[in-house]
């Protein structure tokens, strides 16, 4: 009997903002046969840091993050943040 692991992300996608959210399935394999798969999701901001990422989540993030797309999100960051000191 072969147990195996693996981790693969299966599920990219990008909101209206710039957001690209990730869904990664970690899965065990028992003899090539699927018995058992959990799921982690995480979100990325436009211009976060995407050290650790997958090669594809890489480049969807820094095909999406124009410059405008950026500059947005900090502004719709700074404007938030500015309504919580009121």
């Amino acid at each position: 009997m072969t147990i195996e692991e693996k981790s693969v992300v299966d599920l990219i996608s990008v909101t209206e903002l710039g957001s690209v959210e990730v869904r990664r399935a970690d899965i065990v394999l028992r003899d090539g046969e699927e018995i058992a798969k959990t799921y982690h999701r995480h979100v990325l901001m436009p211009g976060d840091d995407l050290s650790g990422q997958s090669a594809k989540v890489s480049a969807i993030a820094k095909a999406v993050w124009t410059t405008d797309v950026i500059e947005a999100h900090k502004a719709l960051q700074n404007h938030s943040t500015e309504g919580e000191l009121k």
